[in-house]
């Protein structure tokens, strides 16, 4: 009888740490972050333009959830993890217009696949401001410019490569191949290639620099004289630099600056040229303590740079005031404003400005 007491006592000890290894394999977490927003100026110009970062009616107010994240990691082992989360916000509503979820992450990560580099494959970050979004610090108050506006997506169903060149991590690299379609499934054989390098020479000094081709299919050209019509590139190519400082629980600063162009975007008759866009984007916050934050940024965003081309350009500002009662909770009001460059021969247009209290919470 002892003996049998002594193997099921073994027998309840292995499960309990079987149990304990799957537990201590995986992990469950999240964050929500909301408001309650007031659109205190709008102008009803802003309809018809495009790349609105802050649009809505005049007096619209109201309380909304901006994101909701629920992710579940797992190593599989000590080469092996996994990803899977979702996300859900007011954007991405479902057909009975109720607040939708979609698969945000679900990729596989083979650690040090060889010395100082991983192979990352699914739908996974991409490399555009993953860097700069972290420095930035304050994703709750809004996303960084290249996202913003649409630039590059956040993710992407690719297969990448990343890690260090030098042993310490001076120096790091990311390259990546995608469907170039973000969330959504493929709709066609064109790819995006990503390729990022990143230099940190103290650990509170960043700078990167980026750059992607997403192909398209060529278009005819408009010049041609031959029968078919001979065929021109129609590629978007983007470039961009960030320069990052942040001194834990004292102060940020960062600039970020992008430079994309969509070849032969621009058609006149049978000339054609490439449609070019800029973005520079400048942001500080400073702690007077743990608890009390101060934060500004500015932006400057050209859809197209031609000299002929008038009223697109945007100026974007966000002032806010971040509250800690806790390490994981953080209540902010803040304030944004987009104002926009006046049609030629016609009014201005007047600012878009929406106050709001924004609350944010990890779990």
């Amino acid at each position: 009888m002892k003996k049998l007491h002594f193997i099921a006592i073994i027998l309840f000890f292995s499960s309990f740490l079987s149990a304990q290894e799957v537990i201590n394999r995986g992990r469950f977490s999240g964050y929500i972050f909301g408001d309650y927003y007031y659109n205190a100026a709008r102008d009803n110009k802003i309809t018809s333009l495009s790349n609105v970062a802050n649009g809505g009616a005049k007096d619209l107010n109201g309380f909304q959830l901006r994101r909701i994240y629920f992710t579940y990691d797992y190593n599989i082992s000590e080469r092996f993890a996994t990803r899977f989360r979702l996300e859900a916000d007011q954007a991405a509503n479902t057909s009975n217009n109720k607040i939708g979820v979609f698969v945000k992450d679900a990729y596989l990560q083979w650690k040090n696949i060889f010395k100082g580099s991983d192979l990352i494959f699914g739908l996974h970050p991409t490399p555009a401001f993953e860097v700069s979004e972290g420095i930035w610090g304050n994703r709750f108050l809004e996303k960084t410019i290249m996202d913003l506006r649409g630039i590059v997506s956040s993710r992407d169903l690719a297969v990448s490569l990343k890690g260090r060149v030098d042993a310490v991590g001076i120096f790091k690299y990311w390259v990546m191949i995608g469907n170039g379609s973000g969330n959504s499934p493929e709709t066609d054989k064109y790819k995006r290639f990503y390729a990022h390098f990143q230099y940190t020479p103290i650990k509170q000094f960043t700078a990167t620099l980026y750059a992607d081709l997403k192909a398209h299919p060529s278009i005819k050209d408009p010049a041609s004289t031959t029968n078919p019509p001979e065929t021109i590139a129609n590629n978007d190519l983007t470039y961009a630099l960030f320069l990052g400082y942040k001194e834990k629980d004292a102060y940020t600063f960062g600039l970020e600056t992008f430079l994309t162009s969509r070849q032969n975007g621009i058609i006149i008759e049978t000339n054609t040229e490439d449609k070019t866009g800029i973005g520079i984007s400048t942001f500080a916050s400073y702690n007077f303590s743990k608890e009390i934050a101060v934060v500004g940024r500015y932006d400057y965003y050209d859809p197209n740079s031609d000299s002929e081309v008038k009223s697109d350009s945007r100026n974007y500002f966000i002032f806010g005031l971040n509250f800690k009662p806790d390490e994981k909770v953080t209540i902010s009001p803040n304030v944004i404003i987009e104002t926009y460059e006046s049609i030629p021969n016609q009014r201005s247009i007047d600012s878009s400005v929406t106050p709001r209290i924004t609350f944010f919470y990890i779990f």
